[in-house]
């Protein structure tokens, strides 16, 4: 920190309570009130360096009265006493924390240099223009104490000079950088170095991009505007940066409180304030603040009741790379007024906003444009894991209303996933805190997956878990079966390819099957429908789910009908009773029934019945 020594005699001012007085010989013969504290001075230095104690003495002399009262003066007792000290020609200490107060004082009392030579304004305009404007934190002390000294502050351009300052210092070149700053977090990922090292030697630690954040988060809010509003001017740091600025502040000014103080009742005004703040200053390049702050932000203007149109426009910077997001950020808090623990409803918005972008309809954002084509495959697959995921803690909440949790699983393409087993753990969850779902309901919201996308881990879990229903048990059996003779039959025949019949129930790599689109999510008037086209096999293709269980029989062994690394899944001996037990019962109401007895099926109940005793299902949360 820059100093500045004024004076050269001794220091010989005493206090006494609120009472201060210079201790000579020579009595004192004028008293100056500031405030609460009076002055015991001589006339004489006092006025020989300011103009208008001149006129103030001249003009009590006339009524015959010697105290003269300054209590507005800015800075206060402490201000006037370095003034004083000075006419004084004592010694004086200034420094970035006083000399804003000591300059704003000198001012009021008109000292002047048409009054004496090197008088007091002169010198203290010369240590800032020399030393505390071009020093990094003594400009940022100084544009700190401007506050409590306004209007004066503005009128002498201090926080205009300060401001120029520190958004000059900020804008240069990271390797021009020659003095201290304060860090304390982790690089920008586009700096991140993970080899500190070369060829054994340390590398010499260069400056990050972002050196300046953290020592301007100290600033009031209407201070760091100006600064973040001229560092931007200046054009010279990238939104990443600025944008690294903003998230730090918005950490320290706003998010370190805001939970504590809405919950308690207290004024938010304040970080309402900022949060408009922020926002406006907000750099209009995409990607310039990541997807993780933005839904902190937007998750803080839903506590603080900001307007419609804060939210919607943080909504569609979300939109625009809502890919980018994890699942915790989307994980805010539902209002008190709302039986819920998330606000699904906010995020659906979001969601919707990021298809609209994606399906080729362009939304300006100050000036910049996201175009669907940005929109990648790779964005898309991001997406899904995050929907699922999401989709799997959202189920948790017993309050949450099945058409919300449908709504929020069909916004994600469902060709993008590669596998359906985030969807089946967010069902299977969803179950599991729901155990009061009709029939009717289970089906639609089980109808949400293809089990031809289902793993052989998932599906291994699928078959044995009680919680689904039984026809969509016997759809992964069936397509677990299908897979396994497959992989036999190229195993058997790595030349030759897979019949027509199975490649047309064969899952491709893109995870759609080779015949027909249909897939266990289409919806349909009949319960066979339900769960998609190739679902539970019909009476013409009983043969089929009677080499399913035979195959099953020559390679499970003995293993309870759990899928081993030879051989495929199969169906548990109660399953099987249970589902066909219940269809003999239906066929003879409806006849024409997919599953109505016919020898087929009488022949595979009789071969399910000969297998070894098998463990019945049991589920794995």
């Amino acid at each position: 920190m820059k100093y500045m020594k004024l004076g050269a005699k001794p220091d010989v001012f005493q206090t006494e309570g609120n009472i201060r007085f210079v201790a000579t010989e020579l009595a004192t013969d004028i008293v100056i009130t500031v405030g609460d504290v009076k002055f015991y001075l001589h006339k004489f230095p006092l006025l020989s360096k300011s103009s208008r104690l001149q006129t103030l003495v001249a003009s009590t002399d006339e009524e015959g009265n010697d105290e003269v009262d300054i209590s507005d003066i800015p800075g206060g007792p402490s201000a006037f006493e370095i003034c004083a000290k000075f006419c004084y020609g004592m010694t004086v200490t200034l420094n970035a924390y006083n000399v804003l107060a000591a300059r704003c004082a000198a001012e009021f009392l008109e000292m002047f240099e048409t009054i004496d030579k090197g008088n007091l304004i002169y010198k203290i305009d010369v240590f800032l223009s020399s030393s505390i404007f071009r020093t990094w934190k003594d400009s940022i002390i100084v544009l700190q104490t401007t506050k409590s000294l306004l209007p004066w502050s503005e009128n002498l351009k201090v926080i205009n000079h300060c401001v120029d300052s520190i958004a000059a210092k900020a804008s240069i070149d990271p390797s021009e950088v020659n003095w201290s700053y304060t860090y304390n977090r982790k690089k920008l990922p586009s700096e991140s170095d993970p080899d500190s090292h070369w060829n054994g030697v340390r590398k010499q630690l260069t400056v990050p991009r972002d050196w300046w954040v953290e020592d301007i988060c100290d600033l009031e809010m209407g201070l760091y505007k100006k600064v973040i509003l001229a560092i931007k001017a200046k054009g010279r740091t990238t939104g990443e940066v600025v944008g690294e600025a903003l998230r730090a502040y918005a950490y320290r000014r706003l998010f370190s409180t805001l939970d504590s103080a809405a919950s308690n009742g207290l004024d938010c005004t304040r970080h309402r304030a900022a949060l408009d703040t922020i926002i406006s200053l907000l750099p209009p390049e995409r990607g310039s603040v990541s997807c993780g702050f933005l839904l902190k932000l937007v998750r803080a203007a839903c506590l603080l009741g900001s307007d419609e149109a804060l939210r919607g426009e943080l909504v569609k910077r979300i939109g625009s790379q809502l890919d980018r997001a994890s699942v915790s950020d989307l994980l805010i808090p539902a209002s008190s007024d709302e039986n819920a623990l998330y606000n699904v409803d906010l995020v659906s918005s979001i969601l919707e906003e990021f298809m609209v972008q994606r399906n080729g309809d362009e939304e300006a954002l100050d000036g910049e444009s996201y175009p669907a084509s940005l929109v990648s495959g790779e964005s898309e697959l991001a997406l899904v894991r995050l929907v699922d995921g999401y989709l799997a803690e959202i189920a948790k909440d017993p309050n949450l209303p099945l058409q919300k949790f449908i709504a929020i699983a069909e916004m994600a393409p469902l060709a993008a996933r590669p596998t359906h087993d985030g969807l089946y753990r967010a069902i299977d969850m969803y179950l599991k805190e729901h155990p009061s779902l009709s029939k009717s309901e289970k089906k639609r919201l089980c109808g949400l997956m293809d089990c031809k996308k289902l793993t052989a881990e998932a599906s291994s879990h699928a078959v044995q878990n009680e919680r689904l229903p039984l026809r969509l048990v016997v759809q992964v059996l069936f397509f677990e079966q299908l897979r396994a003779s497959a992989s036999a039959d190229a195993a058997a025949a790595s030349d030759h390819h897979p019949s027509s019949a199975l490649r047309s129930l064969l899952p491709r790599e893109n995870g759609n099957s080779y015949g027909s689109s249909r897939s266990a999510a289409t919806t349909a008037t009949t319960e066979d429908d339900q769960w998609g086209g190739g679902g539970v096999p019909a009476s013409g293709d009983t043969s089929s789910f009677r080499s399913m269980s035979g195959l099953g029989n020559n390679k499970s062994g003995g293993n309870g009908g759990k899928a081993t690394a030879k051989g495929p899944l199969q169906m548990p001996r109660k399953m099987l009773s249970k589902l066909w037990s219940g269809k003999a019962s239906s066929g003879e109401n409806s006849g024409g029934s997919d599953t109505s007895e016919s020898p087929g099926s009488v022949n595979l109940e009789a071969e399910t019945k000969s297998t070894h005793s098998r463990n019945t299902r049991h589920s794995v949360s």
